[in-house]
């Protein structure tokens, strides 16, 4: 897998603390995927899919939410048991953000434990900035330069790493 200079250093720090955490918490999964509930059934789905298509282990509230359950009780749990958060910043999340939903009760989770990486999608860091300053202060990915293929292959990659 190839990184350019700007993705490396995005990468690189998001790699070392999750190799802790896969050293700390070993039955935990690498990722947990935050996004927009409007982008479950589109970009959420497939940046899930080419992650788990990557070899990275992934939390995704479309597969790992029972019937029945608690949602907020399973999302809690979710993170809990996740390494890294990977947020999927749409136009659709930055909305929820906005108006408080759930995707922005997991951002805050996820920004106090600074393994997070944002992966922006249709959406600028300044757009970004704009609803969330810290979660644009983050270094992440976009799919402007590349794929969302691309993207996850990267982050995969780095994710799957942390298992060997």
């Amino acid at each position: 897998m190839s990184y350019t200079p700007t993705e490396w250093r995005t990468v690189e720090p998001f790699t070392q603390k999750a190799s802790e955490q896969a050293q700390a918490h070993p039955e935990r999964r690498d990722l947990f995927l935050c996004h927009a509930w409007d982008d479950r059934e589109g970009s959420a789905k497939e940046l899930y899919g080419h992650l788990k298509s990557n070899g990275a282990s992934v939390w995704f509230s479309e597969v790992d939410l029972p019937l029945g359950s608690l949602m907020i009780r399973e999302i809690d749990k979710g993170l809990r048991n996740s390494r890294v958060g990977i947020v999927l910043v749409t136009p659709a999340l930055l909305k929820s953000i906005e108006a408080q939903g759930v995707a922005e009760k997991e951002l805050a989770v996820l920004l106090s434990t600074r393994r997070v990486i944002p992966v922006l999608h249709e959406v600028s860091f300044n757009d970004l900035n704009d609803v969330s300053p810290m979660l644009a202060s983050h270094a992440g990915l976009s799919t402007k330069e590349s794929s969302l293929d691309s993207v996850a292959a990267k982050v995969a990659a780095a994710a799957a790493a942390l298992a060997a």
